[in-house]
């Protein structure tokens, strides 16, 4: 009896926790999501001449922490990481400054951009 119950609390510890980290790792939004942010509505020129609403920068932290989630379509996945997380914390940071010189377009899409 002790080893069922002990086999019972394994098993739904285990379930529990597999399920904790799947829920964890799924990503908010779709890379070509944040990406149509930038493009169509501007995201990125209205937060770096600190025009973005309060909405629009949450916004784009949701979108910066969900890009991290996904791996990229091509290319070094650390460069890809350090890329996002430069553009995540100076938005965080509300770093102006710091944004402008994280985004670089073409050279992220030069090393990332699937087809």
């Amino acid at each position: 009896m002790k080893r069922l119950v002990s086999f019972a609390v394994f098993a739904l510890v285990a379930v529990w926790s597999v399920s904790m980290l799947s829920a964890a790792d799924e990503a908010k939004y779709k890379i070509k999501d944040v990406m149509g942010w930038f493009k169509n509505d501007k995201l990125n020129d209205k937060f770096a001449k600190g025009e973005a609403s309060k909405d629009e920068v949450e916004k784009l932290k949701d979108g910066f922490d969900s890009m991290l989630k996904h791996k990229p379509p091509k290319g070094d996945e650390k460069d890809w990481k350090e890329k996002v997380e430069a553009l995540a914390k100076a938005v965080k940071d509300d770093d102006k400054d710091g944004f402008k010189k994280a985004v670089n377009c073409m050279n992220c899409h030069s090393a990332h951009r699937g087809k």
